[in-house]
């Protein structure tokens, strides 16, 4: 079975789709940010805070690389994953990928609780989101499937995907 790597920008639903697709598919679950903190021992915010953005891009791009080999998984990708075109295509060699999008005030509303989210930390984080998403939208297109979250349970998301997946087998 073929990778299934979730995209698309923060508060979409990546984290919690990806785990209830690798519960009910019984495949390995992997998220890139989560593998990140690990290897460095602290948190996404504390790596953008302390050693910059460039260097978790950095470290981002290693992390793809490696979840890019696995087999038989669930890959939940970091917002900014796609940012770098060859990490979108080490991802596209064993999955299918799947780009989750949210209306900008949905993103807002599902992210405003979380302080940990480094690019959201600013005076007017509605604006962030909506500059966020229009520089971005030109790195989400070359995903093989795009969902819209904004209306959508996780539980429907998920069962989204895997009417997909039935047709692409």
């Amino acid at each position: 079975m073929r990778n299934i790597v979730l995209v698309g920008f923060m508060g979409v639903g990546k984290t919690e789709v990806a785990k209830v697709l690798s519960a009910r598919l019984n495949m390995r679950y992997a998220s890139t940010d989560r593998l990140i903190e690990k290897k460095e021992g602290i948190s996404i915010r504390e790596i953008f805070s302390g050693k910059g953005e460039a260097y978790f891009r950095k470290l981002e791009k290693q992390v793809v690389k490696e979840v890019s080999l696995m087999e038989n998984a669930v890959i939940d990708a970091g917002g900014g994953v796609v940012i770098d075109p060859e990490n979108l295509k080490n991802l596209k060699k064993k999955g299918l990928v799947f780009c989750l999008r949210a209306e900008p005030e949905i993103i807002l509303e599902r992210t405003k609780k979380y302080v940990h989210r480094p690019l959201l930390n600013v005076r007017d984080p509605l604006e962030k989101i909506k500059k966020l998403l229009e520089s971005r939208k030109h790195f989400y297109e070359p995903a093989d499937f795009h969902l819209d979250t904004s209306a959508m349970s996780v539980g429907k998301v998920a069962d989204e995907v895997e009417g997909i997946l039935k047709n692409v087998r």
